[in-house]
């Protein structure tokens, strides 16, 4: 097996995280590749795909799995690919193509709260982390220029730079939750990587409200142009190239990334520098397939907290039918929300969250439902438009707390390539189960300022999924207790970097999406910066 290619720095994943990591480190003069396990696919090809697709409320529909490159997928059946072991299920989805997931997210792109960093000192819960907010605030500038962010000034986030732009206009059924709420809630624009204004060579949103699974005119910032971005910039990008094994030295420095293309031939990547950027799921089953005998729990591992902690945000509903007709489905699909109980004394006890306001078009969900029901005809038509017309739903996003049970492990089946599967491990905890407890008192409150009927709370105990992995790489100052330093560095390899949101040690109320994002530009100017300081060449840097 020959050496294929060579670089300074080597990136194993092109979603959103890796693929700005390495436009980052490619504009610097170094020699990037990025390794992506899925194929490139064009926005196109998604939209035809979406639009062809009988599952209209399927937001995977238009992302089927390559064979050499699986992911999972729950419709119309299970493929079984995140194996379940419970005691409650994580049915998380993403996708490995080019671009990675955010290819059909909502494109939330929040800052945490200040507070959200030392939810340990403050509230007795969880862990700090190892740098504040105020560390973390000019990459979170950074990379809301880069992905185009929208957004108010009332977001409980300190800023010293304006947003990008200001937020897209507001669609007629939140303006009606704004007015008819405002005597006790604070309704806000939810800040968005979506452009209310030409940015970038990328149009202003005009209201598909399709941003789940695709925006067919890119006025959404996601992973496939900063994909493009990234090669633009100097970086090579091997799509089809699922890494299955880092190698290291005598020493313990990563030598190389072993992939196989989808006949099953296996290729060598060498490099300087490795960064990890897969998600919280793929990037610990990387570490835990690339077990040796010097390191037999898997790399970067020696604390056995490589895939623990696993984290997401779960919510819990409310649909009701308003005294009004709003028409939901004009505009962005997640425009708006309360943050009112993102933070508070409250959190030593029950788990804080965020609500937030679904402006999905309501045709297809009560189409389904009413058919199930075994309505027809014009009693069919009458009452879908009132459906169409007058529900609304509101839901909470849920913190919730590392746990060192909660975590991705390899299983002992194996994907159609021959490579062990991850196996999820995960409960719903008390607490984050009295955060639910605590926000239906908002939901019945909202459902009564907006003259609401016919109430459908979610099933109790059931639990939908967001998809914000993170805490599987968790980042500490301890070695004993965390994967990677602040930096991302691994504890165990001085060449080794994580750059995913699984590095985030708390979960906090919102989507991990931009936390991740800038700390792992916080990272690479520390790279950089290091290097410099050393005198080195690209990817020499000195360890911290």
């Amino acid at each position: 097996m020959a050496d294929a290619l060579s670089a300074d720095f080597v990136v194993v994943g092109s979603g959103i995280i890796g693929s700005l990591v390495a436009r980052k480190l490619a504009l610097t003069g170094a020699s990037v590749v990025i390794l992506e396990a899925g194929p490139r696919v064009t926005r196109a090809e998604l939209v035809a795909r979406f639009r062809n697709s009988p599952r209209r409320s399927d937001w995977m529909s238009p992302y089927p799995p390559a064979v050499w490159a699986p992911h999972p997928v729950y419709q119309p059946e299970p493929n079984n690919y995140l194996v379940q072991a419970g005691p409650y299920p994580y049915a998380a989805e993403y996708i490995r193509q080019v671009g990675g997931t955010t290819w059909h997210w909502a494109a939330q792109a929040w800052r945490n709260l200040p507070n959200d960093f030392k939810i340990k000192s403050l509230y007795g819960v969880g862990v700090d982390w190892p740098m504040s907010y105020e560390d973390l605030e000019p990459f979170y500038q950074e990379a809301e220029e880069i992905m185009g962010v929208s957004g108010a000034p009332n977001t409980g986030s300190p800023r010293k730079f304006a947003f990008p732009m200001e937020p897209v206009a507001e669609p007629f059924a939140m303006r009606r939750l704004r007015e008819r709420l405002a005597s006790d809630y604070q309704v806000v624009s939810n800040t968005t990587a979506r452009n209310s204004r030409p940015y970038d060579g990328r149009p202003a949103c005009c209201g598909n409200n399709s941003c789940q699974p695709i925006c067919p005119i890119d006025a959404q910032y996601h992973g496939g142009l900063a994909a493009e971005a990234a090669e633009a910039a100097g970086a090579k990008l091997v799509p089809n190239a699922n890494v299955y094994k880092l190698e290291h030295d005598e020493k313990g420095r990563i030598a190389a990334a072993l992939y196989c293309d989808p006949d099953k031939v296996s290729h060598r990547v060498t490099g300087k520098t490795f960064i990890v950027a897969a998600n919280g799921i793929e990037s610990p089953r990387l570490l835990l397939l690339s077990a040796s005998d010097r390191f037999p729990k898997g790399l970067a591992n020696s604390s056995d907290m490589v895939g623990r902690n696993l984290m997401d945000h779960p919510s819990t509903s409310l649909t009701f039918d308003a005294d009004e007709e709003v028409w939901l489905g004009r505009g962005p699909q997640s425009p708006s929300s309360i943050n009112t109980m993102r933070d508070g004394a409250f959190r030593s006890e029950h788990a804080p969250y965020r609500l937030d306001f679904t402006n999905i078009s309501r045709v297809d969900g009560a189409t389904k439902s009413l058919i199930a029901a075994g309505v027809y005809g014009s009693e069919l038509g009458k009452r879908l438009r009132f459906s169409a017309a007058h529900e609304m739903n509101v839901k909470n996003v849920l913190e919730v707390l590392p746990d060192p049970e909660h975590r991705i492990m390899l299983s002992s089946e194996k994907d159609a390539m021959g490579i062990p599967k991850p196996e999820a491990h995960y409960s719903i905890a008390d607490y984050t189960r009295r955060g639910h407890e605590r926000s239906q008192q908002d939901f019945r409150h909202i459902a009564e300022l907006m003259g609401g009927t016919n109430l459908r709370f979610s099933k109790d105990g059931d639990f939908a999924n967001n998809q914000h992995i993170c805490g599987t790489l968790s980042m500490g100052s301890d070695p004993k207790t965390s994967v990677c330093d602040q930096w991302g560095r691994a504890h165990d390899h001085e060449n080794l970097f994580l750059a995913s949101t699984g590095v985030l040690p708390t979960s906090a109320t919102c989507n991990s999406t931009e936390n991740g994002l800038a700390v792992a530009l916080r990272a690479v100017a520390h790279m950089l910066g290091q290097q410099a300081a050393s005198g080195g060449s690209a990817g020499q840097g000195a360890k911290s």
